[in-house]
């Protein structure tokens, strides 16, 4: 078998989409099990349970990507898929405007927030002694007695 064959069998059987979209919802679902069951006291198990799950599912999803492909009639083995004429179907670019919106929107949010902030969050021992209310002033030590 020769190596650009397989991958471009690999691209024509939407194995790469499939391997991006699974890493892509594998790494939210582990965000999602890391920072709510904590809360709901579901133990530590669980989240590596769900972590292990996910590992193990993904080579399965790539078997899966590579044997059927979903038509307009429904899902088929590539084969079959294969022998169906192709009506004249237009490449749909729509996804890499909603992955160029969505990078422009993080990267506004992130200067937003880094350069809106106020001037006292790097300000040290003041900007701590306004935000908690303590004080580490000389005037507090005034009135205490020190051995």
């Amino acid at each position: 078998m020769n190596l650009h064959n397989f991958f471009g069998q690999l691209k024509r059987r939407n194995v790469y989409k499939v391997a991006v979209a699974y890493a892509v919802v594998a790494w939210l679902l582990m965000q999602i099990a890391s920072q709510i069951f904590p809360f709901f006291e579901i133990p530590n198990w669980a989240v590596r349970l769900v972590v292990l799950l996910l590992i193990v599912g993904f080579p399965i999803a790539l078997i899966i990507a590579w044997a059927f492909e979903a038509t307009p009639e429904g899902i088929k083995r590539t084969e079959t898929a294969d022998a169906m004429p192709q009506a004249g179907r237009r490449k749909n670019n729509a996804w890499i405007y909603v992955v160029v919106v969505g990078a422009v929107v993080s990267i506004g949010l992130f200067f937003l927030g880094r350069y809106t902030g106020g001037n006292d969050a790097a300000g040290g021992e003041a900007g701590l002694s306004k935000r908690s209310g303590y004080s580490h002033s000389r005037e507090v030590y005034r009135g205490a007695a020190v051995d």
